[in-house]
């Protein structure tokens, strides 16, 4: 793992990091690979980004893996993916205990195998304890999904009347989406070429800055995050204030 005295200092590590993992099968044609070895290439590029953030003293990150649009690809696509995400599992977990890292999955897994839902289950209760980093697999995920569940959830409370529809505010919504224990988003970043954030982690990264890059998948390395990251330490993250504002926080006035 790389060690943080060879990394130049962050003013600011963002807290947690969101990853729309794209441009895998189009790595694959450009590298005329067989059908499905970008997606292959893509599995094998997430331990080098994980083991980085552990190193910046990164909270959380979490990856886009299969979001709940994926499910109209092709039938031996979404086969190959499904496979890819057993096996992800399988090689992580000795990771995940080597560098005491919790593994955690969003997404609504009633439309996975019994199989992979099971073997989510196992490994979430395995790593529970761990608290160097933890990393977050959204499968079969939709942003919209997930705040629409949250309103379900705080409908069936008014419902069963433990909770007062006028007392229902952001904070409350907020409490129901999926990592609500955890930091919101700060970086939002996006490989592949493409510029839009595609359903994913609408509520939790409302205020995140957002990273492009033409790079595909497989070809996003540690140095490039780590680029990013010092273009993150070095934004000004306002949240509705203004700058003179932000100075005098942070000269404590």
């Amino acid at each position: 793992m790389q060690q943080t005295a060879n990394l130049p200092p962050l003013a600011t590590v963002p807290k947690h990091i969101a990853i729309i993992m794209d441009g895998n099968n189009r790595y694959g044609k450009s590298n005329n690979l067989a059908t499905g070895q970008g997606h292959i290439k893509g599995k094998d590029a997430l331990d080098p980004i994980v083991e980085h953030c552990l190193a910046r003293g990164v909270s959380v990150l979490t990856v886009f893996a299969f979001s709940s649009e994926n499910w109209a690809r092709p039938k031996a696509e979404v086969e190959l993916l499904m496979h890819l995400l057993e096996q992800t599992i399988h090689e992580q977990m000795p990771r995940m205990n080597q560098y005491r890292i919790r593994l955690r999955f969003i997404g609504d897994r009633s439309a996975l195998s019994p199989k992979l839902a099971a073997l989510m289950a196992d490994a979430e209760q395995k790593t529970a304890h761990f608290e160097a980093m933890t990393l977050v697999i959204a499968i079969s995920y939709g942003g919209k999904w997930d705040i629409a569940c949250a309103a379900k959830t705080l409908a069936q409370r008014v419902a069963d009347g433990t909770l007062d529809a006028d007392a229902i505010d952001e904070t409350m919504l907020g409490e129901c989406v999926a990592l609500a224990d955890h930091p919101p988003v700060d970086m939002l970043i996006r490989t592949g070429g493409d510029y839009r954030i595609s359903n994913f982690l609408l509520w939790q990264a409302a205020y995140a800055e957002l990273f492009f890059t033409p790079t595909l998948w497989p070809d996003f390395s540690a140095d490039e995050l780590d680029g990013m990251m010092q273009n993150f330490a070095n934004r000004e993250r306002r949240f509705g204030k203004t700058s003179e504002q932000i100075a005098c926080e942070q000269m404590g006035e």
